[in-house]
């Protein structure tokens, strides 16, 4: 499988190229445009797992479809284009064994063998984070497809780092975080804007997202009309 990155990095769509049995794993209504020799499987299982209903369910906590698109080519040099719902950016992980937590709307796609479950972040980080308290756990081998708000970008974290609440776009569960305040006193991180942040440490990738959602939806919303 063959796949190249379009319109990068406000606008991102992934065209696919695959080849007889090949297949892919899509998020719902990803879909953009397709080759006639594909054929596209609608379930609420990962290729090749079990447990569909519970997972399926569970799923949507996190903000995900319950159902899932197995797309498989039939044919040779078969093209498929797709791209997320939200404008922004797209980025390719490889798996190779591993696990890698992804938040909530944020997973695109992914091939092999990668099971697609649904992590407990915890009541306390999610209310003070501001993120989900579920989370999209992709583990196993092959190719990951994440997508963002805005642009992408990967760190390598050796240590501690820190990211402001709402631009984790996903990490490798060999790192863990905390929540605390950007300065030193509270009230200066609010002042200042910052509030309050997500403290990783440990040793792996993150992936971050250059703009959040909810900000974007603070500066938009008083202009729009009532209904």
């Amino acid at each position: 499988m063959k796949y190249q990155m379009l319109c990068r990095p406000a606008a991102t769509a992934i065209r696919f190229q695959l080849e007889q049995g090949e297949g892919i794993t899509c998020e719902v209504g990803a879909m953009i445009a397709m080759s006639t020799g594909l054929t596209v499987n609608t379930t609420s299982k990962s290729r090749g797992g079990s447990g569909g209903i519970i997972k399926g369910l569970k799923r949507m906590f996190s903000g995900e479809n319950f159902f899932l698109n197995h797309f498989t080519a039939q044919q040779s040099n078969q093209s498929l284009l797709i791209g997320p719902a939200m404008m922004g950016d797209c980025v390719h992980h490889t798996l190779t064994g591993g696990t890698m937590i992804v938040q909530g709307t944020s997973w695109l796609a992914s091939t092999g063998n990668i099971e697609i479950d649904t992590s407990w972040q915890g009541f306390s980080s999610a209310l003070f984070s501001g993120e989900s308290m579920f989370w999209v756990k992709c583990s196993g081998a092959g190719d990951l497809f994440l997508s963002s708000y805005g642009a992408i970008y990967p760190i390598q974290v050796n240590g501690e780092y820190t990211v402001d609440t709402g631009h984790i776009v996903a990490f490798e569960d060999t790192l863990q975080f905390r929540i605390g305040k950007a300065g030193k006193s509270l009230i200066g991180s609010f002042l200042g804007g910052e509030g309050l942040v997500c403290k990783f440490q440990g040793q792996g990738t993150l992936y971050c997202q250059s703009h959040n959602p909810p900000s974007f939806g603070k500066l938009l919303g008083p202009k729009l009309r009532p209904r």
